[in-house]
């Protein structure tokens, strides 16, 4: 075997995926994620590295943030927030972002952090794990769905008020 054909079948090897908490060394590559959702979804996206520390790392950690990994660096991420049913007395997360990386997409990386995120929820004390997808978003719609998530209508108004 020739050394191109080496090279050749290193590249065809799938890398090995690690999901994992996210660290403070993963914060620039983090918010360079969640900025690249934003724009997917036609956002803007202000969050800066710092306020993520503060959020996942500071006195009063809000969020856990799971990170996709290879050797080349991270290339998807979720993040759950806390939810209580205080009706209930039901402990839930909330998967506020589920993103991978173009090109990494449709090789099992979102359900790996999935996966992670139910177990994270579970360790957590948790009875249910809840998501959202924008109305029109069907892929979204059928990998949640394919992920035993149940649909369930969106009912009343939210409403918000600045309290800064």
């Amino acid at each position: 075997m020739t050394d191109i054909e080496d090279s050749e079948i290193s590249l065809m090897r799938p890398s090995v995926v690690t999901i994992r908490t996210a660290k403070p060394r993963d914060l620039p590559e983090l918010n360079e994620m969640i900025a690249l959702l934003a724009a997917h979804h036609g956002d803007a996206a202000a969050a800066t590295p710092e306020q993520l520390e503060r959020d996942l790392f500071g006195p009063l950690p809000w969020i856990t943030a799971l990170v996709a990994e290879i050797s080349e660096g991270l290339i998807g991420y979720a993040i759950l927030v806390p939810l209580y049913r205080a009706q209930e007395g039901k402990r839930g997360m909330d998967l506020h972002h589920l993103f991978v990386r173009d090109g990494h997409r449709g090789h099992g990386t979102g359900q790996l952090l999935v996966d992670r995120a139910r177990e994270t929820a579970r360790n957590a004390g948790c009875g249910y794990l809840s998501v959202s997808a924008a109305t029109g978003n069907v892929l979204a719609h059928r990998f949640y769905e394919q992920m035993d998530f149940t649909p369930r209508p969106v009912t009343g108004m939210r409403y918000m008020q600045s309290i800064a």
